[in-house]
C-alpha cells in the first residue's frame, strides 16, 4: 500500500511543478505579446511617417559639408 501513496504523491508533486511552469510560461508569452503588439504598433507609425514624407530633409535647411 505504501508503494501506492509513494507514487500518488510524485505524481501530485510532479503536476504541481507543473503548473507552476506552466504559469510561468503563460506569463512570459503574455508579455512577449504585449511587446510584440507595442513594436506592431511603433512599425506602424514609423511606416506612416515614412509614407508622409515626415522624415525627408529639406535641402534649403541643410547646411553645406565643410569642404565648401
Amino acid at each position: 500500500m505504501t508503494d501506492f501513496a509513494d507514487r500518488l504523491d510524485a505524481l501530485e508533486t510532479r503536476i504541481a511543478y507543473q503548473d507552476q511552469t506552466i504559469d510561468e510560461l503563460n506569463a512570459t508569452i503574455t508579455a512577449q505579446w504585449q511587446q510584440i503588439d507595442l513594436l506592431k504598433r511603433k512599425l506602424d507609425t514609423i511606416e506612416q511617417q515614412v509614407r508622409s514624407g515626415v522624415h525627408i530633409a529639406d535641402p534649403s535647411s541643410e547646411q553645406p559639408p565643410p569642404h565648401y
